[in-house]
């Protein structure tokens, strides 16, 4: 079945998207306002966009009166930012952080987390948060009337101890993280523990 997007309404368009495009890694950003309020919310229209220079993409979308919530508001604002990856341990956590809190509240302390410093920016890190990426916007693309993507330049990363296997060389022991991953509608979320491992083949001579 073929689905023209253009003569779809908006809610199908992301019900379909999100339905098939899985599963997504979850950004649990971290953005201060310029009155020093920390907001924390969980976005799941995200990825890691390139390397050199490392790159990260995350979309936005606004409110129905047209206004950015808090993480947009803020990025805009001041720039910084701090993409918190979610372990399983604290899915509740982030789950909470969901909640429509009016703006200028700090949903760490809703959620009663933790915040930790961080080294390049002034929002700061989740604290259990096994990694910890410490990000200023490079651009903000409007793609749409309600929505944004900002792509951003990580400055550094924070890795708990546990998980670094060989720092020199960037290895990680990723499946101990026990990452959690958006799936379908509906609040569905996916665990990172079946995996498969597939080598890449050579091209014939």
């Amino acid at each position: 079945m073929h689905f023209d997007f253009s003569a779809l309404p908006a809610q199908t368009v992301y019900n379909l998207l999100t339905s098939t495009v899985t599963p997504r890694p979850i950004a649990w950003v971290t953005t201060i306002s310029g009155e020093g309020i920390v907001n924390a919310a969980p976005f799941s229209f995200f990825n890691v966009m390139g390397h050199q220079p490392p790159t990260v993409a995350i979309g936005l979308m606004r409110r129905a009166n047209g206004e950015f919530k808090d993480t947009g508001a803020n990025i805009i604002e001041n720039g910084e930012f701090v993409v918190n990856l979610v372990p399983e341990s604290l899915m509740q956590q982030m789950n909470q952080t969901c909640a429509d809190y009016a703006p200028g509240v700090d949903e760490l302390a809703k959620a009663g987390l933790t915040a930790k410093p961080a080294v390049h920016v002034r929002p700061p890190l989740i604290e259990g948060s096994p990694v910890s990426l410490e990000c200023v916007s490079q651009a903000t693309v409007v793609t749409g009337p309600r929505q944004i993507v900002v792509i951003g330049r990580v400055l550094g990363a924070y890795v708990d101890d546990a998980y670094v296997q060989d720092a020199a060389r960037g290895y990680m022991d990723t499946p101990s993280m026990g990452l959690i991953a958006r799936m379908h509608g509906g609040g569905w979320y996916a665990r990172s523990s079946d995996l498969f491992q597939l080598a890449r083949p050579t091209a014939p001579a």
